[in-house]
């Protein structure tokens, strides 16, 4: 496998263009990010060279990005302060080692858990998000919103970025759209001189190669104590992130990544980030949309976006500085518009309740609390709960009588911890025969709720002088039984006759 571990042709030219484009969007991000953590525009930085250098080459998802993100800043706000930078440098390394050994026990297919209202909550969320930081542009450094000719001159080069965007494409594919408009706002405002504002007036980024060290802190038990909540989040919030935009991308590409071998290259990331002065960060939806946006589909975009970030900070901070933020502003709130699922509007009415409370749930959260992990997990936790709802309600028993004086109860669909209550009611313990046969042919056995419900059942049925049989059940539901075996007399032999029943209701 070559390093771009590509299966066609690659497209150096798209390829270079894209990653330029995406280095280009990653500056102000990165810089917005560290400083929303309390660290140095630099930190931020560092993180998203490292991080997006590392996955791009060991990822398990060629055109993805990663780098410093704001669900990671968030989690790291109060380390930052109330320990400081280097106290983050070594949660950054115990949560790359977390992810690492996620990846390594390959429990990146967990994500298959995730339901598809919550990847639709999830997306739509974070493109909320995306659409309503850009708002910041807007306002002055007082906060106060913008009036006036610097208001106009924003809206106009803002709107002419998002015009560039959206028509070029529709003209020529020879230059990526998003690069094409970010030049051709910095050659008007560069031209006729407009006062408006730069990447220059967030904050310098003009720096050095990220330098490498041990973090300085205390190798003991109580650095550990404080320090592994937040790297056990940090891992979780960058695993989920990274997983579900893996996710996304695969359905647009219409290929499928490798999310074990993702969550290991997000762990190296992680731990050579805070190795070199790095905040830590994940998989970024917005960047890898724009990266797959502009034709990338190979891993050499995701490294050309890398090495120029660190040229920008080593030897172009100067005109990279003289950025106009109305075409990153403009590009980032095209990035929102793609990122909406739009056809989950579409299909609202068509979708049923208990999904659509999921969406807008874990939309809500994601707007809300800007926690994409927690609003995640909520959605899985409703998801499964209305799925075991469901089930419970869907078990019911065909009831029979044959000649022999047996009566049958027929079971359909499965037996667990929801379905017990319902199982229970099917039954007429004191008015049945002496002999029943419950059979589980259309039925399952799922976990120890199941297996009680089974033994009290049964235990109801003695206690009246009555027997008990279990038909049909599956090797698996068998197995489960083996310690009741002495209560439950288990049939697992096919009837080897087919008798006549009665309806006995």
């Amino acid at each position: 496998m070559n390093l771009f571990d590509l299966s066609q042709k690659v497209d150096y030219r798209t390829e270079v263009l894209a990653g330029i484009t995406v280095a280009l969007a990653l500056v102000p991000e990165a810089v917005a990010f560290a400083l929303i953590a309390g660290l140095s525009p630099l930190t931020g930085l560092y993180a998203a060279f490292v991080m997006g250098l590392v996955t791009a080459i060991l990822g398990g998802r060629p055109g993805m990005i990663s780098g410093a993100t704001g669900a990671i800043a968030v989690i790291i706000i109060e380390l930052a302060i109330s320990h400081g930078a280097e106290y983050v440098f070594a949660t950054v390394i115990l949560a790359g080692l977390i992810q690492l050994l996620a990846g390594t026990l390959r429990l990146g297919k967990l994500i298959r858990l995730v339901p598809h209202p919550v990847i639709f909550g999830f997306v739509n969320g974070l493109a909320i998000i995306i659409f309503l930081s850009q708002l910041d542009q807007f306002k002055d450094p007082s906060g106060d919103w913008l009036t006036g000719s610097s208001l106009y001159i924003l809206l106009g080069l803002v709107l002419t970025t998002m015009v560039i965007i959206w028509g070029l494409p529709r003209i020529t594919k020879v230059v990526p759209a998003s690069l094409a408009a970010i030049a051709v706002v910095f050659g008007i405002v560069a031209f006729f001189g407009l006062d408006t504002k730069t990447v220059g007036d967030i904050a310098s980024i003009k720096g050095g190669f990220p330098p490498f060290h041990f973090p300085v802190v205390p190798f003991n038990m109580e650095t550990l104590t404080l320090i592994f909540p937040y790297a056990a989040i940090m891992a979780g919030v960058g695993l989920i992130e990274s997983l579900l935009t893996l996710n996304i991308i695969d359905e647009i590409t219409e290929t499928r990544g490798r999310s074990n071998k993702e969550a290991v290259a997000q762990g190296a990331g992680n731990i050579l980030s805070g190795l070199f002065s790095g905040m830590g960060g994940c998989a970024m939806l917005g960047q890898s949309l724009i990266n797959v946006s502009a034709g990338s589909r190979a891993r050499l975009s995701g490294i050309v976006a890398a090495v120029m970030l660190l040229i920008f900070v080593m030897f172009g901070s100067g005109v990279i500085e003289m950025v106009p933020m109305a075409a990153l502003t403009g590009l980032m709130i095209m990035v929102a518009i793609g990122t909406f699922e739009w056809a989950s509007v579409r299909t609202f009415n068509k979708m049923p309740k208990s999904d659509i409370l999921v969406m807008v749930l874990v939309t809500l959260v994601t707007v809300v609390l800007h926690n994409l992990a927690l609003a995640v997990i909520i959605g899985v936790i409703i998801a499964a709960l209305v799925f075991a709802w469901d089930n419970a309600k869907r078990i019911r028993a065909r009831k029979s009588i044959d000649v022999d004086g047996v009566k049958h109860y027929e079971i359909y669909g499965p037996l667990f911890f929801g379905s017990v209550t319902a199982f229970n009611e099917k039954f007429d313990v004191l008015n049945d025969p002496d002999e029943v046969i419950i059979n589980f042919e259309e039925s399952r056995v799922v976990d120890m709720s199941a297996i009680e419900a089974l033994n009290k059942i049964t235990e109801r049925y003695l206690k009246v002088g009555k027997t008990v049989h279990l038909k049909h059940l599956s090797p698996d539901c068998r197995r489960l039984l083996k310690n009741a075996d002495k209560i439950i007399d288990v049939n697992v032999m096919e009837d080897p006759t087919y008798k006549v029943l009665t309806d006995a209701f």
